[in-house]
């Protein structure tokens, strides 16, 4: 009988399939099955065509739901259910890839999986990706950070409060999860004078990305794509 699997938690990078790293390819080129998280049922995952060009044809595909709802009873069902698929393909003896966006290991939906996992009896090897905001700055040639600024990721799902205090301390943003919280981002932005120093990117490295360089010019109420992100200096 063969030994039991191993789960590899690969980050797809930012967009573009060319980002993704050597060690990714070529971990895609040996795997059983591939698991494709998606949000619901109905839709596609992008991470999935990020990486199909280097998944062979042989390789089982498993898509996953994992639902982002509210109700936290549901979310956690679903995980159980998840693992539980995942860890009857590891004792089989398959190896499991896991695919996200990014990074696996900075806002991933793997987390779930990683922390599920990482005290079990089967292995867990994370591979990590680019992550969107620094393919973004070297796109358009914006440092994220120089010398001694400070440096601040921020969940624009946070509490409005919690992101006024570190915005006030820091000289540099990355501001990701925009697209419900555009709003207080933009009054954020302005009372913290960073709003004339700040791009915005809409699914990056995708073919249908958009640039977004006069953030005044967005309405509040406008509905942005959920894969935006926002880098932003301060005005000194």
């Amino acid at each position: 009988m063969r030994e039991k699997g191993t789960l590899y938690g690969i980050g797809v990078g930012p967009g573009e399939s060319k980002f993704m790293t050597v060690k990714a390819v070529e971990t895609l080129q040996h795997a059983d099955v591939i698991i494709v998280p998606k949000t619901e049922k109905k839709t596609d995952s992008v991470a999935y065509q990020i990486a199909k060009p280097f998944i062979p044809e042989t390789i089982e595909i498993l898509p996953i739901v994992f639902p982002m709802v509210p109700n936290m009873e549901v979310q956690e069902a679903a995980w159980a259910e998840n693992r539980k698929a995942i860890e009857e393909l590891l004792a089989a003896g398959k190896d499991v890839v896991f695919l996200t966006l990014g990074d696996p290991m900075f806002y991933s939906t793997y987390m779930y999986i990683f922390r599920a996992l990482e005290d079990s009896a089967y292995a867990v090897e994370t591979i990590p990706g680019i992550p969107a905001f620094l393919a973004l700055a070297a796109r358009l040639g914006r440092p994220v950070a120089e010398q001694e600024e400070v440096v601040t990721v921020l969940p624009a799902t946070a509490p409005r409060e919690k992101m006024d205090r570190v915005i006030a301390v820091s000289d540099s943003l990355v501001i990701m999860k925009v697209y419900k919280s555009w709003p207080a981002v933009k009054e954020l932005l302005t009372e913290h004078g960073f709003i004339d120093n700040a791009v915005m990117i809409s699914r990056a490295g995708l073919p249908d990305e958009e640039v977004f360089r006069d953030l005044r010019a967005i309405p509040a109420d406008a509905k942005l794509n959920y894969l935006s992100t926002i880098l932003a200096k301060r005005r000194s």
